[in-house]
């Protein structure tokens, strides 16, 4: 009730008053059955804007720290991942990519919207990099359509060494959903699962224009020289 509450009476007016966001083939996200929205990350903003142009509930999943947090401080980080439509899951020790691909497949068998970012982070400089195969894996094993979504200028919303949010309309454009029932039975093959990985993060290049890079953005974090 909260997600709905913060999404069409508190939160989502305010948004679409003050940002004003402009939307491209939202048609293009089926209105029943599963679904995994895949989408590229340029700014923090990324999972408040899409799940509040999109019908139907978005589920993201994160760690179960996030929700955990004391104080006022506390209480605000919970309230908006509850507003994005967040899962806590415990996300501690080796297992902590499989618990979130399992509580994504999960949620898809149960015929929920699911969202993830397949670069694992978000891009440090605007440019798409390497999709990790997590995003594969949910889609082979759930047999679920992936719908590729980019926001095309959101990291413009606070570009660095701006303080100030700057008030301007958001774009978001969804692309047409890509069908992998041709893997049917080649989950857990690390080809398919980097073909599948590589087929989205090609749509989303050609969905927002923005450069790729082969190189997962992490190690560019880690190693800015690589930039």
């Amino acid at each position: 009730m909260l997600y709905w509450l913060l999404k069409y009476v508190i939160l989502g007016p305010w948004l679409r008053l003050v940002f004003r966001p402009q939307v491209e083939g939202l048609g293009q996200v089926p209105r029943t059955g599963p679904v995994v929205i895949a989408g590229n990350h340029i700014s923090f903003f990324d999972p408040v804007f899409m799940p509040l142009m999109v019908p139907r509930k978005v589920i993201f999943v994160a760690k179960s720290e996030y929700f955990t947090g004391r104080g006022v401080t506390g209480w605000l980080v919970r309230l908006f991942f509850v507003a994005v439509g967040t899962v806590p899951v415990d996300r501690s020790g080796g297992r902590a990519a499989q618990a979130a691909i399992e509580t994504q497949v999960r949620l898809l068998s149960q015929g929920r919207v699911t969202g993830i970012y397949p670069e694992g982070t978000r891009s440090p400089d605007g440019r798409l990099y390497r999709g990790k195969t997590g995003v594969a894996r949910i889609a082979l094993r759930s047999g679920a359509p992936v719908v590729p979504v980019v926001m095309l200028d959101a990291d413009q919303l606070r570009p660095p060494g701006v303080r100030l949010m700057r008030m301007r309309p958001v774009r978001i454009r969804f692309g047409p959903a890509l069908d992998f029932s041709r893997y049917a039975g080649r989950a857990g093959d690390p080809r398919a699962e980097r073909a599948v990985t590589d087929e989205i993060m090609l749509r989303l290049h050609q969905l927002s224009g923005r450069e790729y890079v082969d190189v997962y953005a992490h190690t560019v974090k880690s190693a800015p020289h690589l930039r």
